[in-house]
């Protein structure tokens, strides 16, 4: 059960988007409503004469709580995602990665503290964020008797867009994602990939900054995420920002810049992949030597100035860890000069579930 799910949050804000013109379906028009939540539409046009502040980081949370009746959902939360990332927010569920979420989409109202989206304040200034957000959250499209073209022109239409500028965005985003032979398909008719990549196309005919995505991937087939994948590998070479939400760590590991780990509603890590990796495991080292002599090198290893510990997995392959600052030279030329042949030296290769088992507890909140 999601975040949402759990912690279900009061309207705070109206959405009235306008209806299509000539489209008379008022059964779509309050589905579609309803795909669009509580988010404020502001015209395309609105934010032609604003500045975009030059800051840094496009997301940045600073002290954040989040209380419900009889619970805290998130816990002075610190975050900083950078221009240009593709950030991956991970954690149990329960955790508060939807509330957070909800929070930068200015959907909900922080207890306490501070959130920002492309410089400006998600509450004092959530018209200005809007202009610069656009959010996805959990659940593909769902408006059966539209067609594709329908879909997006009704929102189009919402964000100020008119005619042939109306027209063409519609058309270059259809083709973003892949949908341009679908236009005229009901999504009805489209599978749940197919759904999905229209959602990532609803949230991009404002043209906005950042992209905050809550579980994309949820429900897809192996194809489907894949074809996500790559729209949001495009994405990023638009120079947007995109947040993501998921728990199919494997493929944050191949298309996140970055991560969050949340637990409990706290931020147990925020950093590169890498540094997760690290985090989670130091700087294990993979030996393997001919042979059969992984007991004779672990004899030699063992207590070695800067070695910190040496075991031996199935195999004969050797884990190394190794003192902060210490180069692998020194277990190679130890097991050379004692005569080994060593066939194997590299740092050890962790996957992203590995780190975040090893940095969590998987505990909810």
């Amino acid at each position: 059960m999601s975040d949402s799910e759990t912690r279900p949050e009061p309207s705070e804000a109206e959405a009235s988007p306008e209806k299509l013109a000539g489209h008379d379906k008022a059964s779509s028009a309050d589905t579609v409503r309803a795909e669009i939540g509580e988010v404020e539409l502001i015209p395309a046009e609105a934010r032609a004469d604003k500045e975009l502040p030059r800051r840094e980081s496009a997301i940045v949370l600073s002290g954040v709580r989040k209380d419900y009746p009889g619970t805290t959902a998130l816990h002075s939360v610190n975050l900083a995602v950078p221009r240009g990332e593709i950030f991956g927010f991970i954690g149990p569920n329960g955790s508060g990665k939807t509330t957070t979420l909800r929070i930068l989409a200015t959907l909900t109202r922080p207890t306490a503290g501070r959130a920002e989206v492309c410089g400006f304040d998600c509450v004092r200034e959530a018209s200005e964020v809007r202009q610069r957000m656009g959010y996805l959250p959990d659940g593909a499209p769902s408006a059966a008797d539209l067609t594709v073209r329908e879909f997006l022109e009704f929102f189009a239409s919402a964000y100020g867009l008119t005619g042939a500028r109306r027209t063409s965005v519609v058309s270059d985003v259809l083709e973003l994602v892949d949908l341009g032979k679908k236009r005229d398909v009901l999504l009805g008719a489209l599978s749940l990939g197919m759904r999905q990549r229209l959602g990532l196309a609803r949230v991009l005919v404002h043209d906005p900054e950042v992209l905050l995505l809550d579980e994309p991937g949820t429900g897809l087939d192996p194809r489907a995420r894949v074809e996500i994948r790559e729209v949001l590998r495009e994405l990023t070479s638009l120079h947007k920002t995109i947040f993501i939400s998921s728990h199919i760590l494997g493929e944050l590991d191949e298309l996140c810049t970055s991560v969050g780990i949340l637990e409990r509603g706290r931020v147990v890590f925020a950093g590169t992949i890498e540094d997760a990796k690290r985090r989670a495991h130091g700087s294990g080292i993979e030996v393997r030597v001919g042979g059969g002599h992984a007991e004779v090198a672990l004899g030699l290893l063992t207590g070695l100035e800067g070695v910190e510990s040496v075991d031996v997995e199935a195999g004969g392959l050797l884990i190394v860890d190794l003192a902060a600052g210490r180069s692998p030279g020194l277990i190679a030329e130890r097991l050379v000069e004692n005569g080994l042949d060593l066939t194997l030296l590299r740092p050890r290769e962790v996957a992203l579930e590995e780190a975040f088992l090893s940095l969590t507890d998987g505990e909810m909140g």
